[in-house]
């Protein structure tokens, strides 16, 4: 199986195992951990282009867990995310990454964060390996063992 077909594969697999736990990811730490991890991979490059925006967008829009979020607020903290992360890369990843650490209390909002990570690396097809570090470093954070997620 080529590299992109795994991509996408796992990609959806993470997107159907968070619309089975739509239910239980409607809190506001959920909320502003998914977006911060949005941000995270988004920024992994040290630079976010208007592609990666458009993905974040789309996602936000069409994501069914996100859904359970007023879109214009999701959109909000995804930017303020992405301004603290493009004004200082290092100082903005320590306040951000503490933002994907509130999902640490409930374990299936925490791995929510991560499978959304995943979500929007793969959603152009080409997962790299500083996505994959940025997710890997949140799965660190959030006290999840990488190899769960295949990374």
């Amino acid at each position: 199986m080529a590299l992109w077909d795994r991509i996408r594969e796992s990609a959806q697999t993470m997107q159907t195992q968070l619309v089975s736990k739509k239910n239980d990811l409607k809190s506001g730490a959920f909320r502003d951990a998914s977006m911060a991890m949005c941000a995270l991979v988004a920024a992994a490059d040290g630079s976010v282009d208007p592609s990666e925006r458009q993905r974040v967008a789309q996602l936000i829009a069409t994501n069914e867990v996100l859904q359970n979020f007023p879109a214009d607020d999701l959109q909000r903290r995804f930017n303020d995310y992405v301004n603290k992360l493009t004004t200082d890369f290092a100082f903005g990843k320590v306040s951000v990454m503490q933002e994907v650490a509130k999902a640490k209390k409930k374990p299936a909002e925490a791995r929510a964060v991560i499978q959304i990570g995943i979500v929007i690396g793969g959603a152009d097809g080409n997962f790299d390996k500083t996505e994959q570090a940025m997710v890997r470093e949140a799965c660190y954070t959030l006290e999840l063992p990488p190899a769960e997620f295949d990374l």
